[in-house]
């Protein structure tokens, strides 16, 4: 059934005007009153369809829902993005990733909503339906459970290139635009003493959201809150995956030094005064550096430290970046 109806869409893209009924049907085999069911259920999914006698079915605009074929349109990935997995609604992706970890390298998992999305730390992450991208891809690269983190730094300047818009990166997990956070990134894995099982990479970009709560909203913001464009969330999910890939294929190639320079160019971070927050105490100076190891350099009054992204939380000394 799925299908027929995925095959009538695409007659009424391609068609560019009304197709007929009865051409539908005969192409697929099936009775005009099959045709005349599905198109009904494409409208209760929000695609808006003229229907004319004598003429025959025309689509007017779709919805902005998520549809693996319309990523694959755009996707250029040699095994990013190859496996999708979709769900209209689940806890949180990377759960989904996890249960799913025999899948190959590269596959994506994407919902719609996510009832339970995690942010860092422990903290929740709003992820309501049709407005964002909320996906986690699922890696398994040959690298030792040390340098798992410098995965997040990855998919971090991914995120960038992808959103653009001036889109800077928060060291380590956070893409902000002016100050706003877009996009949180949640790196797991799983792991022996030294060999990495599988790493589950999750990002969550703020797309087409047109406001936020109040308690959220002097920090938050979206693609479309930026630009005032709303956007194809398919066609951005696919530009995520093609510069996931380059980014990340250029790191197993030639490790974190082989996306080093363009990454700090693009981290607001260093060069800022800033206070690290762990569970022992806080310390506070100015970020001078991102190392070959992926570690915040930061210069204190005792002296020049290095931050390993985990259990410390960066925060600009004046506000949240």
């Amino acid at each position: 059934m799925i299908k027929l109806k995925q095959r009538i869409l695409d007659m009424l893209k391609s068609a560019g005007g009304y197709i007929s009924g009865e051409k539908i049907s005969e192409t697929l085999g099936i009775t005009r009153s099959a045709v005349w069911k599905h198109v009904n259920r494409l409208k209760k999914n929000g695609y808006i369809i003229e229907s004319v006698k004598n003429r025959g079915y025309r689509l007017v605009s779709s919805p902005d829902i998520i549809v693996e074929d319309d990523i694959k349109k755009s996707l250029n990935t040699e095994f990013v993005g190859q496996n999708i997995f979709f769900y209209d609604e689940t806890d949180t992706t990377n759960e989904r990733a996890k249960a799913n970890s025999t899948e190959p390298d590269g596959s994506v998992f994407i919902a719609e909503v996510q009832t339970h999305g995690k942010g860092s730390r422990g903290r929740g992450w709003t992820s309501p339906r049709g407005t964002g991208i909320w996906h986690s891809i699922l890696l398994k690269p040959d690298i030792s459970p040390s340098e798992v983190s410098q995965i997040t730094l990855v998919a971090g300047l991914a995120v960038c290139r992808a959103v653009g818009l001036g889109a800077k990166i928060k060291w380590p997990n956070d893409i902000v635009i002016c100050g706003k956070k877009i996009c949180g990134i949640l790196t797991e894995m799983s792991a022996e003493i030294d060999m990495v099982n599988y790493i589950v990479c999750g990002i969550g970009v703020n797309v087409n959201m047109e406001s936020f709560d109040r308690e959220i909203q002097h920090r938050a913001t979206s693609m479309y809150i930026e630009s005032g464009v709303k956007y194809c969330r398919n066609d951005v999910i696919a530009r995520l995956l093609n510069e996931f890939e380059d980014c990340y294929k250029k790191f197993l190639e030639g490790g974190l030094c082989a996306i080093l320079d363009e990454y700090k160019r693009n981290c607001i971070t260093v060069g800022r005064e800033v206070s690290v927050i762990s569970n022992k105490e806080t310390v506070c100076g100015t970020a001078v550096d991102v190392d070959e190891k992926g570690a915040l350099v930061v210069e204190t009054e005792s002296g020049r430290i290095s931050v390993m992204s985990g259990n410390v939380d960066v925060r600009g000394i004046y506000g949240y970046v």
